[in-house]
């Protein structure tokens, strides 16, 4: 989100929480991250154990690229 800041896109404000989500395919183990998809343009982004830190943001495009990056393996573990 700052390098698109800083080429001029337009950054979402909102008057909206976020609305946070864990994965259907996580556990309870406390390893998981939750985001958001009801901020127009951007998804935060947080850590699950601990709800009231930061959280990053990441462009709506951008977190859709990262995403279908991991599903197609490119992250080796």
């Amino acid at each position: 989100m700052i390098d698109e800041a800083r080429r001029g896109t337009p950054v979402t404000t909102t008057t909206d929480s976020p609305r946070w989500f864990k994965s259907s395919y996580s556990n309870n183990g406390g390893d998981c991250i939750e985001a958001a998809a009801n901020i127009p343009g951007v998804v935060p982004v947080r850590d699950s154990k601990d709800p009231h830190g930061p959280a990053l943001t990441f462009s709506a495009n951008g977190w859709s690229s990262f995403v279908a990056a991991v599903k197609d393996g490119e992250f080796p573990a």
